[in-house]
């Protein structure tokens, strides 16, 4: 089988190339710099299948199903780290953007509960974890996963993160007819763009593959101090950008990896840095996309 014919034009026509340097400022509310807001992600990774992600490799090179130990690593994470976030955000008067699949919603219903009584941001995150590019239909795992999520919490979703930020030529088509604002896939900016989709403009809101425990845990394999370490750095730049020209700092984060006792303290100090700044925004995805919309309306 050939590989498909990709057509680079077609992705680039998404957005027009427009430095940050060129464009009209952004404004936050009140006079904030920067606006941060916190995306728990929580996925359905079924024991039956390969994992995503693994901690530990099989023996001998041989990859073995069911593999126990890499799912439960995970499953941890909605057992015990999933509640350290809560107490980490909720004690600080903070909420996150919730990125769920729609099967996350009834495996997991009492963590999805509490996000929803916490008045977090439920935002689609595929139908189950797995990439677009092998979804059998894209458009169906994207309209069940709305209506998955519309029935949970009352309302549909204006935000999605495709699993691995994947997407194919047609995702984003696919996801405006379904009635999504804004999405995270495209980590290309430190402030929102809006995107061309054949049934109307999406905003790309910053999303980071660099404040990620995933990369930063899973991939680079770093400290379980590295997420505060470059949390600040990263802050801090953005802090000082920000006022001239308003920045979003985003911080992506996974129940079975920044959730883990040893890295927990962390996380806390780097939500402690950044509430120690005045002129900072904490928002929701919804919210920057409303504040996006509303300075470029």
């Amino acid at each position: 089988m050939s590989d498909p014919i990709i057509d680079a034009a077609r992705i680039r026509g998404r957005l027009p190339y427009e430095p940050i340097t060129q464009r009209p400022k952004l404004k936050l509310p009140d006079g904030k710099r920067v606006a941060v807001w916190t995306i728990v992600n929580v996925e359905n990774w079924s024991p039956a299948g390969a994992m995503p992600r693994a901690v530990l490799s099989p023996p001998m090179g041989q990859p073995l199903l069911p593999d126990i130990p890499n799912w439960a690593w995970h499953e941890y994470g909605m057992r015990v780290g999933f509640w350290r976030f809560l107490e980490t955000l909720s004690s600080r008067g903070l909420k996150a953007s919730f990125a769920v699949n729609g099967t996350a919603l009834s495996v997991y219903e009492p963590a999805c509960r509490a996000a929803l009584d916490a008045g977090w941001d439920f935002v689609g995150h595929g139908y189950i974890q797995r990439p677009m590019h092998k979804v059998e239909d894209q458009k169906q795992s994207i309209i069940d996963t709305v209506e998955a999520i519309r029935a949970f919490t009352g309302k549909a979703p204006r935000g999605w993160e495709s699993p691995g930020l994947t997407e194919t030529e047609d995702t984003l088509d696919l996801l405006a007819e379904a009635g999504i604002e804004y999405v995270c896939d495209w980590c290309l900016d430190d402030q929102p763009v809006t995107m061309q989709t054949r049934s109307g403009p999406i905003v790309s809101v910053p999303y980071s593959v660099e404040i990620n425990d995933v990369v930063i845990t899973a991939v680079q394999g770093h400290r379980s101090d590295e997420i505060y370490l470059r949390g600040v750095d990263q802050f801090d730049r953005l802090y000082q950008e920000g006022a001239d020209n308003a920045r979003v700092m985003a911080i992506s984060i996974h129940p079975y990896l920044t959730g883990a006792p040893h890295r927990i303290k962390y996380l806390e100090m780097l939500y402690d840095h950044i509430l120690s700044h005045p002129d900072v925004a904490l928002m929701t995805g919804s919210e920057i996309l409303d504040w996006y919309k509303t300075e470029t309306a």
